[in-house]
């Protein structure tokens, strides 16, 4: 881990895409991968309640602790972490434009949910 403040990314590691894409992303970001604590919302429960965050909460929606304090959620979280990879920089400037932001959000959404029913963990 690097020196500099990290940020802390809170991801549902029971889910096999969610750990392809922790893959996929620390490859990319090569050094800058450095700079983030990957933790499992399942055991980190009462990390989440202090920042507001209900455990069923955590495992439907991507959520970042940045080194300010700050906590983002959905879409403005992978945002945050496509805009630190050259590479995937134009992406995370279109998915926060204001028609594909909301379509997105819905998509991503609906996949969360019908990946949590199918492993029976949809509350």
């Amino acid at each position: 881990m690097s020196t500099h403040a990290c940020i802390k990314v809170y991801y549902d590691a029971v889910c096999p895409s969610c750990r392809r894409d922790r893959r996929r992303y620390a490859r990319w970001a090569g050094e800058r991968a450095s700079d983030i604590q990957w933790c499992d919302v399942s055991e980190h429960h009462d990390e989440l309640r202090a920042r507001g965050v209900a455990p069923d909460e955590a495992l439907k929606s991507l959520h970042l602790a940045l080194p300010d304090g700050r906590l983002v959620q959905g879409i403005d979280a992978y945002r945050v972490l496509m805009a630190r990879v050259a590479l995937l920089r134009p992406i995370a400037w279109l998915i926060g434009l204001p028609l594909v932001k909301p379509a997105l959000r819905a998509l991503y959404d609906g996949w969360v949910k019908r990946r949590l029913k199918q492993q029976g963990r949809w509350s």
